[in-house]
């Protein structure tokens, strides 16, 4: 079912290993063409065209776009308990591991009378996208809206497709999530359009952001692109992916759950085994089709799992490994083998690391602590999750007595002069006589 990519014996350098590690054929400069009059005609007609994109994309005009928040209130009484408390308790961790890892302002005198002060300001506005096409994502609410809460940004909106089943609301799953997180700004529009409606605003529904945060498809990634210096973005969110590495120590059925687990996201999802024990890649791959008689999203599934996008990796020994899921660079990375702590202190590159056997990739999904948002496509070897820190700004103060300018007030002039900016230094001089 899984390709097999073959590395033992064969010493490939960084840019070998970055060509050889299989990736999903995503194509967001393609979609630019398609997203770039959508975001046009929202600027230029606002509502009227978040209604007529609703109906062209959704298959629904929403009688509101900004759902009441009488709505979002009532949409708990329509949830199972079990699905509340879960979310409650999804709420709770995230909250509590995102609230500590705010940064903590910095003063640092570097010379007497000379200090230089950092403070992380929270944004004042965002704008949270929560997807809604194949599944539905409350946990993606949860991730971005407590993430933001923690900054302490004070004005939140989210935006989800209109569903065509609720007529023309959001998922209520989706609005209980709000409704748990204190959020009544909700707006049913999906697509490209809600990241027009976030980025430039729309008169007498939405004002605009000042960062656009969440995951999507591949028109909402080209329309973040698009949008992008108009307001801050995460990330281009692509396709989500697995790897794992694992040695011949490793549970073959707890692998291939966990292979299935992502596959199941979209027919381009990635599935990734690294592994030096071809014994354990052949049980991944038995059990692997064991499970596949028994997936409910057998089709796209089975599409992601003989994609372009997955493969079992056989390597040399447990150093290729790490070399290999370094040059991938994983949304979400595995370790299954002896030491797993110490392999996964090894890791340079990927969004998230889940440790051991018993830390599947599903309980970060959704209530670990840490946050799903993640950066994929190989971009973890340079990028961050989602996080507090993707709502806040640091800013430097200043502040240098007369006698600290004096200090250094002609090594000021010297630089000045060297690049030929005398007026910078004649500013520096003016106070010296002074």
């Amino acid at each position: 079912m899984l390709s097999r990519i073959d590395l033992r014996d064969r010493h490939l350098t960084a840019r070998e290993l970055l060509g050889v590690v299989p990736r999903a054929d995503v194509d967001v400069s393609h979609a630019l063409a398609t997203v770039e009059p959508i975001l046009a005609a929202v600027r230029e007609r606002g509502a009227d065209a978040l209604r007529e994109f609703g109906e062209r994309f959704d298959g629904v005009v929403p009688e509101h776009l900004r759902v009441p928040a009488a709505r979002i209130e009532a949409a708990l009484e329509t949830q199972d308990e079990a699905v509340l408390d879960a979310l409650r308790e999804a709420i709770a961790r995230v909250r509590t591991f995102h609230d500590a890892t705010v940064p903590p302002p910095v003063s640092v005198q570097v010379a007497p009378g000379a200090t230089v002060s950092q403070r992380w300001i929270p944004v004042g506005r965002v704008g949270l996208y929560v997807p809604g096409g194949l599944a539905v994502y409350p946990s993606s609410v949860v991730m971005n809206v407590v993430a933001a809460q923690a900054a302490g940004v004070e004005s939140i909106a989210v935006a989800t497709p209109p569903q065509k089943e609720f007529g023309g609301e959001p998922h209520p799953t989706i609005l209980a999530a709000c409704a748990l997180l204190g959020v009544d700004e909700v707006y049913a529009v999906g697509g490209a359009q809600a990241v027009g409606m976030l980025a430039y605003g729309v008169d007498d529904l939405c004002d605009p952001v000042d960062v656009i945060t969440g995951p999507g498809n591949v028109y909402v990634a080209a329309a973040k692109r698009a949008v992008n210096g108009v307001v801050g973005i995460d990330s281009e969110a692509g396709p989500t992916e697995i790897a794992i590495i694992a040695d011949d120590s490793a549970d073959a059925g707890y692998v291939a759950a966990d292979l299935l687990s992502q596959a199941e996201h979209d027919p381009m999802a990635g599935s990734v085994l690294i592994t030096d024990s071809e014994a354990l890649a052949d049980a991944v791959e038995l059990a692997l089709a064991a499970r596949m008689d028994e997936t409910k999203h057998l089709a796209r599934t089975k599409e992601a799992l003989t994609g372009r996008q997955s493969a079992v990796i056989l390597t040399e020994d447990i150093d290729q490994s790490v070399a290999v899921a370094d040059a991938y660079g994983a949304e979400h990375l595995e370790i299954h083998t002896r030491d797993a702590a110490d392999v996964a202190a090894r890791i340079r590159s990927a969004g998230a690391i889940f440790v051991g056997p018993h830390t599947p990739v599903p309980l970060g999904d959704y209530l670990a602590g840490s946050n799903h948002v993640l950066p994929t496509g190989g971009t973890a070897r340079f990028a961050s999750g989602l996080g507090a820190h993707s709502f806040l700004k640091a800013v430097s103060t200043i502040h240098y007595t007369a006698d600290a300018l004096a200090e250094v007030g002609h090594k000021v002039i010297a630089l000045a002069n060297a690049e030929d900016l005398p007026a910078h230094g004649e500013a520096i001089a003016a106070r010296l006589q002074d």
